[in-house]
């Protein structure tokens, strides 16, 4: 539930700046740019559609599937929502300071032409980008708690969009404390959490579903050693309690890890924080500049 909840938050937060940027351009303009208001949210409800159609598609086309192939696929879509939730990490990172600028220089260039219709088509992208990758993560984070009823994912979902408008009002205000780049920089973090556990889940039942498949595998020496617990520290945070599932759920954290586990979260972080502050390699002079 608190996966669903910081998901929905995030996403929605992530998408009202994108339509708070473009609907404060428009409102602040003269009479020709408030024409294209009605484009912006016509934009939002077809970006709102076609990520609701994704979500529609996904758990039909599940529906469809049975036994092995069903397994498959929710395996599937559980390590593709750990990667869509690092690729966003980075885009973020990487497109984040510039956002505005470029949202605002395609607003101008709308502007100047008086066709707004590339307003629509940049919201509806921008929505439908949003509300698919939530889709998605939704499917994949409700995959890995089936013990969770319908009611309460919904419940958690719709608390999430409700702290989202609340959220990008204080951070409208502005302030130190709570600014855009605090939240970026936290919500980061806590994101990268999210896709180690999923990470961990989804490389879990891959492995499973592979040893209910060969008696051989099962039996190995070298299965046992990859599925027999590292440690076990249930003494201080069973994550069959409550507190524990959510730690759990939220970092993928294990209180009696399986080696296979260990390795895969270890190496993930080893990749994510390799990426993260690798230093960007120096372009090399061209011959123009040597000469000089």
């Amino acid at each position: 539930m608190g996966q669903v909840m910081f998901i929905v938050w995030r996403e929605s937060v992530e998408a009202l700046l994108v339509v708070g940027i473009l609907y404060a351009w428009l409102k602040n303009g003269d009479v020709s740019a408030r024409r294209g208001i009605p484009y912006l949210w016509g934009g939002v409800a077809a970006g709102v559609l076609l990520a609701a159609g994704l979500g529609a598609a996904l758990l039909g086309f599940s529906e469809l599937l049975s036994g092995d192939a069903q397994t498959w696929f929710q395996i599937a879509i559980v390590l593709i929502a750990a990667v869509l939730i690092v690729q966003m990490v980075f885009w973020m990172r990487k497109h984040g300071r510039t956002l505005k600028k470029d949202m605002e220089s395609s607003m101008q260039s709308s502007y100047e032409s008086g066709n707004w219709w590339g307003v629509f088509v940049l919201v509806m992208l921008a929505i439908a980008r949003e509300g698919s990758e939530t889709a998605v993560f939704l499917y994949g984070i409700g995959l890995g708690q089936q013990e969770a009823s319908t009611a309460s994912l919904v419940l958690a979902g719709v608390i999430g969009f409700g702290l989202a408008f609340l959220t990008f009002y204080l951070l409208q205000l502005g302030g130190k404390i709570f600014s855009w780049r605090r939240f970026f920089q936290v919500t980061e973090v806590i994101l990268l959490l999210l896709a180690a556990g999923l990470l961990v889940t989804g490389v879990e039942k891959l492995f499973d579903v592979i040893l209910e498949s060969s008696d051989m595998l099962a039996s190995a020496n070298w299965t046992m050693t990859l599925t027999a617990p590292v440690w076990d520290t249930s003494m201080l945070l069973d994550d069959s309690t409550t507190l524990g599932s959510l730690v759990s759920t939220l970092t993928g954290y294990r209180a009696r890890p399986a080696l296979l586990s260990v390795i895969v979260y270890v190496a993930y972080w080893a990749v994510v924080c390799s990426a993260l502050y690798r230093k960007p390699q120096p372009q090399p002079k061209s011959k123009r500049q040597e000469a000089v």
